[in-house]
Order: structure tokens, then sequence, then C-alpha cells
């Protein structure tokens, strides 16, 4: 990389972190471009040639994770079932995906980020509109792996949608919780994706006919180790 390059990703990655930590400390809403600007000590016209907005600024991080996971999935060995590729693409991926955010922000940003998205209405609808559109990239690939037409077998965009909903189920409950960093995350995910199987077909009742929750339990056991 050549000295001007090298002095461009520096401004941008320091735009980024600046970004970041305002919209972490004051919040994304009362944050404005000058504010970011300022903290960087560069012009609003800086600003402007690395990122569109301040939602473009809020998620180049979680692009840069989707795009490894993405990868991720693109490099599973056929013959793997769908949910098992997904699974395992984002099992072995987490580790250079938190070495690619690391070389960007602090690992500790970019989570604490995350409980801003979930408290703050606009980023939250923009993070769930983004995961949709990735939703339907990586259940276009699933498509491509299996032979199939994705517009005419809905199979792949309902197992990238239960995967989906699974990852935001994780997410929200992770995010309530306060002390909770990186492998707390890591950890309910995996937990989280081993009970999908035994969700969606497996008996909830015990032998007595009883639900779950009448009998005091607790959630289903995890089915594998990774």
């Amino acid at each position: 990389m050549g000295l001007r390059e090298l002095k461009k990703q520096r401004t941008r990655d320091l735009l980024l972190r600046s970004a970041l930590e305002l919209f972490t400390e004051r919040g994304y809403e009362e944050t404005t471009v000058d504010d970011i600007a300022e903290a960087a000590d560069v012009s609003q016209r800086t600003f402007f040639r690395y990122f569109a907005s301040k939602e473009d600024a809020a998620f180049f991080v979680s692009r840069l994770a989707e795009s490894h996971f993405v990868e991720a999935v693109r490099a599973r060995p056929p013959g793997e079932a769908p949910l098992d590729a997904l699974r395992l693409a984002l099992v072995e991926s987490w580790s250079t995906i938190g070495e690619a955010v690391e070389r960007l922000i602090p690992m500790e940003l970019h989570l604490r980020f995350y409980r801003v998205i979930e408290s703050t209405p606009a980023l939250l609808a923009a993070h769930l509109r983004r995961a949709t559109e990735l939703e339907e990239e990586i259940a276009r690939l699933i498509a491509d792996r299996e032979g199939l037409d994705v517009e005419e077998d809905p199979r792949p965009r309902l197992v990238v949608a239960v995967f989906g909903a699974v990852m935001r189920v994780t997410e929200r409950i992770w995010s309530a919780r306060d002390d909770a960093g990186l492998a707390a995350l890591r950890d309910l995910t995996a937990s989280y994706l081993d009970q999908v199987a035994p969700a969606l077909t497996g008996d909830w009742r015990d032998p007595g006919g009883r639900p779950l929750a009448e009998r005091g339990g607790s959630t289903p056991q995890r089915i594998s180790e990774t």
C-alpha cells in the first residue's frame, strides 16, 4: 500500500471510530456529520469522501463482518445440509470476523454500538432492512449450492429466514445483558442454533403430556458442540 492510500485508510478509520464513539456516547440522532468531522479534525467534505451518510458510517463495520460470513458460506464443502453450512460458516468465521473488526476499531466499541442499534428506532429499522437484503443474498447462494431455482423452490429462503430469526433473537437477548462480551455472544449464538432442529421438529411435552413451562423446565440442552 502506497503512502497516499495508507493516509486515506487512516483517515477513514479515524472517521469511523469517531462516529461510533459519538453514537455510543451522545446517541445516533444527537450526532451530526459536523460533529464527526470535528472529532476527527477533518472537514465535512472529507467525511463525505469516505461515507455517503451517517448511516453508511454506522454500518460500515457490520458490512465488513457480513461479507466475511457470506464468503465463509460460499467456501463450505458441497454436500452439507444448508442449515449446517450456515451454522458452521458462522462458527468457523467467527475469529476472522473478529480480526477484521479489530483492524478498524476496538471490539469493545463495536459491541457497544450493537446496543445502540437496539435502542435507536432509526438504526434498528435500517438494521432490519439490511438483514433482509443479506438474507436474500444468502438464500440465492444456498440455492446455487443446491442446484435450485430460488424463485421456484421456497426452501432456500425458508432455511435462511429461520437462521436469520435465530440471529435476531440472539442479538436482542445478548444486547439486554449489560456485562455480556464477545464470548457470551458467540456461546449464546451457538446454543440457539443448536436448538433450531428440536424446536422445529421435536415434541415440546414430556411423556405425561405437560408442556416444558408447566414442569419448571429450562430450554433444551445444546445438541452438539463445535
